[in-house]
C-alpha cells in the first residue's frame, strides 16, 4: 500500500496517519531517534541504520538518509538562522529536529509547512527540554519563512 500525501488544504497529515503503524508522526518519532543514536554513537546515519535487525520504514530511512546526504547545507541553513546559539550548544535532539525539519522544507515541498512545524514542535515538547517547543517553532518558523514564502 503506498503512503498518500497529507492533506495540502489543512496542513495536517490525513486521520489515518494519526498512530497507525506506519504513520508519519511515527517516523519521524523514528528519524529523531536514530539521528539521536548516530550522533551519541559517533556513528553515521547509514551504520546505525545498517546494524537494526529491521529497516525502519521507508519515510523514516528518507528522513534519516536525507539528512545524512544533505548535513552541511541543513546545518549552514541553521546555523544562518540561531542568533545566539551555536550549533553545538544545542541540546542534541533540538538539534536533529531541526535538521530533520529542514530537510522537510528544502526537499519534501509536498509535505505541508506546518505539518512539519507542528510535528517537530510536538516532538520537541515530547522528547526534549521545557523550552525546546517554542525554541524549535521559532526556528522553523523563521526558516519556512523564508524557503517557503
Amino acid at each position: 500500500m503506498s503512503d498518500p500525501d497529507p492533506d495540502s488544504a489543512t496542513g495536517r497529515e490525513p486521520s489515518h496517519y494519526q498512530g497507525g503503524i506506519g504513520s508519519r508522526r511515527e517516523a519521524r518519532e523514528r528519524a529523531l531517534g536514530l539521528l539521536y543514536e548516530a550522533e551519541s554513537k559517533s556513528l553515521t546515519p547509514a551504520e546505525v541504520i545498517a546494524e537494526l535487525p529491521i529497516p525502519p520504514e521507508p519515510f523514516a530511512a528518507e528522513l534519516i538518509l536525507g539528512v545524512a546526504d544533505h548535513l552541511d547545507e541543513i546545518d549552514a541553513t541553521i546555523r544562518s538562522y540561531a542568533k545566539g546559539w551555536t550549533l553545538e550548544r544545542m541540546p542534541s535532539l533540538d538539534r536533529a529536529l531541526l535538521r530533520i525539519g529542514v530537510f522537510e522544507l528544502t526537499c519534501r515541498p509536498d509535505v505541508p509547512t506546518g505539518a512539519v512545524i507542528s510535528e517537530a514542535v510536538e516532538l520537541a515538547k515530547t522528547f526534549s527540554t521545557d523550552d525546546s517547543g517554542r525554541f524549535v517553532n521559532g526556528m522553523l518558523s523563521a526558516i519556512a519563512a523564508d524557503i517557503r514564502p
